[in-house]
């Protein structure tokens, strides 16, 4: 007798979705920074801290060594959309040094993210003390970039400040599953490979959900007929 082996096919979407929903979150608090030097104790990660105008000698500022293409670089830790970039100058003096910084978003290392697309530039003389934002059309990356191409100074930022969330994600999985395997045990296994290829393992509340409910397709293969000797 001819036995039949019967396969799901599973076809649905998931939806991946980060905790920032709140696009007046300052996404920079969250990450960890570096520069291409540092100048004594200012260090890059006084640039997120939290604190706009620095008492003293720029003392909660992040402050670079004299030299050319002096850069600064946000990891925003996850992957995000980007709407605004908020800098700060210092107050104590030396204001100059911010003019010609360009603001770079994306996702490639090349040249130490300096590479990535450009949101703004600042032209401009930005006043001792002074708070200048550049909105950023909703670009996406995981790194915030402050470059000064060709340029030879300090590079001095007091504040950097990136408003966005967390981007979602849409991903599209097809399943072949066998006919016993409960669907939530699979959901919960493929979440953590989504994480992990998504690069979400940073994101502590992370949801897993159909955007559109799956349907079964039932298929099977035949299998050869038993035979006599099958059965001593």
């Amino acid at each position: 007798m001819e036995r039949l082996d019967y396969l799901i096919l599973l076809l649905g979407v998931f939806s991946i979705q980060g905790s920032s929903e709140n696009m007046e979150e300052n996404l920079a608090l969250k990450g960890t920074a570096v520069q291409s030097t540092t100048y004594y104790s200012w260090g890059a990660a006084n640039a997120i801290d939290g604190i706009r105008y620095a008492p003293g000698e720029a003392s909660s500022c992040s402050i670079t060594l004299n030299g050319l293409n002096q850069w600064w670089r946000l990891d925003l830790l996850q992957y995000c959309v980007i709407y605004k970039v908020t800098i700060t100058n210092r107050a104590d003096g030396y204001s100059e040094r911010m003019t010609g910084v360009e603001i770079r978003i994306g996702n490639s290392l090349e040249n130490n993210g300096n590479n990535n697309p450009r949101c703004a530039v600042v032209t401009s003389h930005v006043p001792p003390g002074g708070t200048v934002s550049f909105n950023c059309n909703e670009m996406r990356g995981h790194y915030v970039n402050m470059y000064l191409p060709n340029i030879q100074t300090h590079l001095t930022l007091c504040e950097v400040e990136v408003y966005g969330t967390a981007d979602r994600k849409k991903v599209f999985l097809r399943l072949k599953l066998s006919s016993s395997v409960d669907a939530t045990a699979v959901g919960n296994a493929f979440l953590n490979q989504l994480r992990s290829a998504l690069g979400l393992s940073s994101v502590s509340d992370v949801k897993l959900s159909w955007s559109r409910l799956p349907y079964q397709d039932a298929t099977h293969e035949k299998k050869p007929a038993r035979t006599c000797a099958d059965k001593r």
